[in-house]
């Protein structure tokens, strides 16, 4: 049986960008799936620091593939068998939970979405990430080629503010870095496993104190708006909650600033 190890290789020799998970489904390296890659020698660098428990894919255009996430829980299911005569066939996955991950060729601007088609129903598409549960020894339902995203599946589109994207880190105080790192990374994993009723609260504190951080040279804005945004979607919560809770933060550090 082939290592997680080789698994991530041969997905990133297919165009997949992949990066470590943890068992509790938070990235284990500091960027997220900013960090994911389809270069073998970065993926063994980030399995030699990081680990790789479950893989990660940053869905979308890094890695020409979308996944239609249907959740098991109250409306996803549901969707799904009121829906499957309309869907293609394509590859399909369990997921642990017992939802299903249904895996299509990307569409150009698809950006991924939180119960905007359904309740239940999740798109993982640009800014977004997908575990991949076959590594994990979950079935594949479905080992076909992947089809064309449906357009009936297109979410609306949603005016509002979007998180600024990550630059590149330019800094050059290492130690800084490192602490800044090792903070972004405790910030993700309990943004990621913060309980119901917890959890605009813990990103809210956690993306204001990652934001002092940038004041040191170790964190850029960008980076940590886009860490803690994909840290939340894997907590459940909406993306109009996300946007909202970061925006308030960003906007109460400056003016503290």
């Amino acid at each position: 049986m082939a290592s997680i190890l080789d698994t991530a290789l041969d997905l990133a020799a297919a165009g997949r960008a992949v990066f470590p998970v943890g068992n509790d489904k938070a990235p284990r390296c500091p960027r997220g799936h900013l960090a994911a890659s389809t270069d073998p020698t970065t993926i063994r660098a980030l399995h030699c620091d990081y680990g790789f428990v479950l893989i990660g894919i940053a869905t979308g255009e890094r890695s020409g593939i979308s996944a239609l996430d249907v959740d098991n829980k109250p409306g996803g299911l549901e969707w799904f068998a009121a829906n499957r005569h309309k869907l293609p066939a394509t590859r399909t996955h369990r997921t642990r939970s017992g939802g299903l991950h249904l895996w299509f060729k990307h569409r150009a601007g698809l950006r991924s979405s939180v119960a905007t088609i359904a309740p239940g129903i999740d798109v993982r598409a640009d800014a977004g990430s997908c575990i991949w549960w076959p590594a994990a020894g979950l079935p594949v339902l479905s080992a076909g080629p992947l089809a064309d995203w449906p357009d009936w599946l297109v979410p609306p589109p949603k005016p509002g503010w979007t998180p600024p994207p990550a630059a590149p880190w330019v800094g050059n105080d290492r130690r800084a870095r490192a602490y800044a790192e090792a903070a972004l990374r405790r910030a993700i994993e309990r943004v990621a496993g913060a309980a119901p009723g917890t959890r605009n609260a813990t990103l809210n504190s956690e993306t204001y104190g990652l934001l002092r951080l940038t004041s040191t040279g170790g964190l850029s804005a960008g980076e940590v708006a886009e860490a803690m945004a994909h840290a939340a979607i894997v907590a459940g919560l909406e993306r109009r909650e996300i946007e909202a809770t970061l925006k308030s933060a960003l906007s109460a550090r400056e003016g503290a600033a």
